[in-house]
């Protein structure tokens, strides 16, 4: 898929890969940008200043974790700007904790990191099906394909992010429908800013900038491949666990024994 000439929605845009996404599509031509975050004044910032550098953009604030609002998102991208060409579903949240973690904090990791998926899905594939084409970027994570350790929740629900895009692919693949993973490792982010988070992740490779993980999504868009590695690594590590689960986990558990940023007694992250 080439971007220029695209409708596009970016959810989670008001920071991170998100804006980084957005002023790289408005960069690559995009005909139109519907940006959404739940901190509604940062989006339409970004919005207006994109709008004033030539790319027709809107901003509006949020909350995909309700249905009723991503459906909104998509009604404004369509009454604004056209039909949605490609949906960036790309917000998600971490709690950096184990089981340990209360159950609304493991609730609210379902809703954005998996339900805010289905939600985006069924908000544009009939229009994208009676087109006959459309694509579906959805941000999950390296923790999607392997493991977040001290994250419980990121780790299940980024796996299940990775499997419900994978049904997309099976059951609409035939129809043109086009739909990618995005997969990166570490990316400094407001998430990873925590010096916890941030030495597991600096641990098992280099550090990204969002416009880093902006410039792979170009790329896999344009090959349309499923999986989007802006770490080519996370292949191989994939590979290793697949070859041999036992021997990864044991790797895995010795190299965060390790590194101690992970509490041994909880399966959380350390933070004192």
């Amino acid at each position: 898929m080439q971007v220029r000439g695209a409708v596009v929605v970016v959810t989670g845009a008001a920071g991170g890969i998100g804006s980084a996404l957005a002023r790289r599509f408005a960069a690559e031509g995009a005909r139109g940008l519907l940006l959404a975050d739940l901190d509604a004044g940062r989006v339409e910032d970004l919005a207006l200043a994109l709008d004033r550098e030539g790319c027709h953009t809107v901003g509006v604030g949020s909350d995909v974790s309700r249905e009723s609002d991503v459906q909104a998102l998509v009604e404004t991208a369509e009454k604004h700007l056209g039909p949605v060409d490609l949906f960036c579903s790309n917000a998600g949240i971490g709690s950096g904790a184990g089981i340990e973690a209360p159950n609304e904090l493991w609730q609210a990791c379902w809703e954005i990191n998996v339900m805010a998926h289905v939600y985006a899905a069924r908000a544009v594939l009939p229009g994208m099906l009676k087109r006959g084409e459309g694509y579906l970027l959805h941000t999950a994570s390296a923790a999607g394909l392997l493991q977040m350790p001290g994250d419980a929740a990121y780790t299940a629900t980024k796996h299940a992010a990775v499997a419900f895009a994978e049904s997309l692919a099976v059951a609409y693949g035939g129809q043109g429908i086009k739909v990618s993973a995005l997969c990166p490792q570490g990316v400094h982010t407001a998430m990873t800013e925590d010096p916890a988070v941030a030495a597991v992740l600096g641990a098992f490779g280099r550090m990204l900038t969002p416009e880093q993980v902006a410039d792979a999504v170009i790329e896999g868009l344009a090959a349309e491949r499923f999986l989007i590695l802006p770490h080519p690594e996370v292949a191989q590590y994939e590979q290793g666990r697949a070859a041999d689960r036992d021997g990864w986990l044991d790797g895995l558990r010795h190299a965060v024994g390790k590194l101690g940023a992970v509490d041994p007694a909880t399966g959380s992250l350390s933070r004192g």
